[in-house]
């Protein structure tokens, strides 16, 4: 799959940003671009409006939000990028802050609940700097494998099966024999061996 990330400003090549994320981090680029391609929608923000990619999550909102009054917004499913805004809308005016730690958002679609795990002192912080820009959402997908420990050994040791339990959850095989999609641990060791043999020919 051809990450099919939106240019930001100063970099031409949107590989650039993982290279860069992977130096700093001490991730081996061809697994740390093999977990991108494969754990994410390719996109970080929406090609066609510019907005950030969400994801609203009813359960989580209705959890942190328990008197909010039923609407639109508790069926929504996954859906269309205009539905998922309308959504979020809609619960922005009962609680901002809960709606937006209900929202999974960016290339990574890191839910807003993690914001200090990331490193943040606010849910609105993390949303502010990944609407920032590319390199940013890259950062946080860094900083959510570093601050899991069993899901950094993994990725290191490129235990694909590992990966995809910590990062997935445990019925991740079930659930691709359910959208009738390849496992993602093969998913990514195919990407991982594709990038390696495309790094070889380069020296």
């Amino acid at each position: 799959m051809e990450l099919k990330l939106k240019q930001y400003e100063g970099i031409d090549d949107h590989k650039q940003l993982v290279k860069k994320e992977s130096e700093q981090s001490g991730i081996e680029y061809a697994a740390l671009m093999a977990f991108i391609s494969v754990e994410t929608g390719g996109y970080g923000f929406d090609p066609t409006t510019g907005k950030i990619m969400i994801q609203f999550e009813p359960s989580w909102f209705r959890n942190k939000a328990p008197f909010a009054p039923s609407g639109k917004w508790s069926l929504n499913g996954v859906e269309r990028q205009k539905a998922e805004w309308e959504a979020f809308n809609e619960v922005w005016q009962y609680d901002s802050i809960a709606a937006m730690e209900s929202t999974s958002i960016g290339l990574g679609q890191i839910m807003g609940l993690h914001y200090a795990r990331l490193g943040y002192k606010t849910v609105g912080e993390m949303w502010d700097d990944a609407k920032s820009g590319l390199d940013r959402q890259v950062g946080q997908i860094v900083q959510f494998i570093f601050t899991d420990a069993r899901l950094l050994k993994a990725l290191r040791e490129k235990n694909w099966h590992k990966v995809a339990t910590y990062y997935n959850g445990a019925k991740y095989k079930e659930m691709a024999i359910k959208w009738g999609r390849t496992p993602y641990n093969i998913s990514m060791e195919q990407e991982y061996l594709k990038l390696k043999k495309i790094d070889n020919k380069n020296y």
